[in-house]
């Protein structure tokens, strides 16, 4: 079986590999550095969103950051999942603006709501929750990352390890498919 190898030839044979995709096509399908923030059916929460999600996290028990992050994550099915750059500074800012305390429990700082934190987490009672938002907007755009990311091994595996033909006609199926998808986004 013939391999292809990386190479600088002008025409672009020599070698496909993920880093051939390009940059551009894995934020298509994936969000900005190709890991599911950002992209298709984002699930990136505004800074507000975090804010008032971890209000309302604390309002139903004390928490430390890590345990908020993977709460988070768990209610909103995976869709969901913030990061600690920005729980972390959500719940300075709270601390500063008096709504929540943190006490050391066990070497860690366990975050809890002031009187002012829980008026102002009983402020949102009646909306959705941040994470049933986004793990509405994610039902669609979770499908269709995990077809392409079963797609994408298919695709490198045919150009590190197809033969000349099998390269070409895998070109001919993905200059098809694409083709196809955009006539899908022209429909109405």
């Amino acid at each position: 079986m013939h391999r292809f190898h990386h190479s600088d030839e002008s025409c672009g044979r020599g070698g496909f590999s993920p880093a051939s995709f390009g940059r551009r096509g894995f934020q298509l399908l994936f969000g900005p550095g190709g890991h599911g923030h950002g992209g298709l059916g984002s699930t990136r929460a505004r800074r507000g969103d975090v804010r008032e999600a971890v209000l309302r996290l604390l309002a139903e028990k004390p928490m430390h950051g890590y345990q908020i992050i993977q709460d988070l994550s768990a209610r909103s099915g995976g869709a969901w999942s913030p990061s600690p750059g920005s729980v972390y500074p959500t719940l300075q800012l709270l601390a500063d603006e008096g709504l929540v305390i943190a006490e050391e429990t066990g070497g860690k700082k366990v975050f809890s709501l002031t009187e002012a934190g829980v008026a102002a987490a009983a402020e949102t009672t009646g909306q959705p929750a941040p994470w049933e938002e986004a793990a509405q907007c994610d039902s669609g755009a979770q499908v269709f990352r995990e077809a392409a990311g079963r797609l994408m091994p298919a695709v490198w595996q045919v150009g590190k390890s197809g033969s000349p033909d099998q390269v070409a006609r895998a070109i001919v199926v993905l200059t098809e498919t694409r083709k196809q998808l955009y006539a899908i986004l022209a429909e109405d």
